[in-house]
């Protein structure tokens, strides 16, 4: 059975934790054929405190990570991570009061915990074993020969995309440029930083604040796609989601997984989401 983008968001942006089969009004969550699909995952940080020693010791890699990591379904995916400090960090950019310095470090805070959320699983890793000061120690670490690649959306994803290398190791940023006309919402790329191709079994994180009417995600999709990227490859980190935007995702790129701290129920006249955050560019850079 389908269910419709309203229904489906009506219930679903009441409450973040999708795990149950049912949600708050007492509704089955939809199946796989529905429009769209939503998960979300605990918070199960563990920190790998190796590091290389010193004395140039090789490691003994191999592969810990299969194509089938990035391989993912026909239907895309929303998760929405039930994690406080998403919740909290939400908190503080919706607030009218927050000044533009706070405002800055809040979202760049919310992007490095979605960035780690999205993370999971996804990237490859070799194993291997290294002398710690203590002995011989099993390690893993990233496979340093798979890109990984970030692309904010310029402005505000800059601003969400800040702390990407805090938890990203050896990632390049790529940037991209795209306004939206105040009249039309028409999407124009004004600056495009990316490359002509991306290279084989890269891994890119799409970073775009708002998704409010969806022409500026689906312009930087359709650049991506053009230039080598299925849609695993890529994972879409947002601060806050709104039904048009997801709706023209799903239907021109099953598959995608995207990563928000919140959806919204609904996007006014002017192409805002409600109640949203306001112009999350404005409140970063205070201009």
């Amino acid at each position: 059975m389908a269910y419709s983008i309203s229904n489906a968001f009506r219930c679903y942006s009441e409450t973040l934790r999708f795990g149950p089969r049912q949600d708050q009004c007492g509704r089955v969550n939809p199946t796989p054929s529905s429009l769209l699909s939503f998960n979300s995952s605990p918070f199960l940080g563990q920190t790998l405190g190796a590091s290389l020693s010193r004395r140039n010791i090789p490691v003994r890699a191999k592969m810990a990570a299969s194509e089938g990591s990035i391989n993912g379904s026909n239907r895309m995916l929303v998760f929405v991570p039930p994690h406080p400090l998403i919740k909290h960090w939400i908190s503080v950019l919706r607030n009218d009061q927050t000044p533009c310095p706070i405002f800055r470090n809040a979202i760049g805070e919310l992007g490095r915990l979605l960035m780690y959320e999205a993370s999971r699983e996804w990237l490859p890793t070799v194993v291997g074993e290294i002398m710690s000061p203590m002995g011989a120690a099993s390690v893993e670490f990233i496979d340093p020969r798979e890109p990984i690649a970030v692309v904010p959306i310029l402005r505000a994803g800059l601003a969400l995309a800040e702390h990407a290398s805090t938890v990203l190791p050896a990632n390049k940023i790529y940037h991209l440029g795209i306004s939206r006309d105040e009249k039309t919402l028409l999407p124009s790329v004004y600056l495009n930083k990316l490359p002509n191709e991306f290279p084989k079994n890269s891994r890119v994180f799409l970073v775009d604040p708002m998704l409010a009417t969806g022409g500026t995600i689906i312009a930087a999709m359709d650049m991506l796609k053009e230039r080598g990227l299925s849609v695993q490859q890529i994972k879409v980190i947002c601060a806050v989601a709104a039904p048009p935007a997801l709706s023209k995702l799903n239907e021109k790129y099953p598959g995608l997984h995207v990563y928000a701290g919140i959806i919204d129920p609904e996007v006014n006249e002017k192409g805002f989401i409600i109640p949203g955050l306001g112009d999350a560019g404005d409140r970063s850079f205070g201009t």
